[in-house]
């Protein structure tokens, strides 16, 4: 059996619709997604709450960070007029 139960044989839950099955696998794959952004997230702050804020010394700033993300999606959905 797979890790998860595809419901495969089974009615839908009153009121709700089954999903495709790639349609199912999609939303999976977003949900693993978002569980692992959500883990890196608490990780960093268990960091910080163990040894306390970085020095802003040793941090990138926001703008940087900002316009690398720019770059990066402009990279990625190609020039928009």
């Amino acid at each position: 059996m797979s890790e998860h139960d595809d419901g495969a044989g089974q009615a839908p839950a009153s009121g709700r619709e089954l999903l495709t099955p790639d349609g199912a696998d999609a939303l999976r794959a977003y949900a693993a997604k978002k569980r692992e952004q959500a883990d890196r997230l608490a990780a960093a702050l268990e960091d910080i709450a163990v040894n306390g804020l970085p020095d802003p010394a040793d941090c990138t700033p926001w703008e940087e960070l900002r316009e690398r993300k720019l770059t990066e999606l402009h990279a990625q959905r190609g020039h928009v007029a």
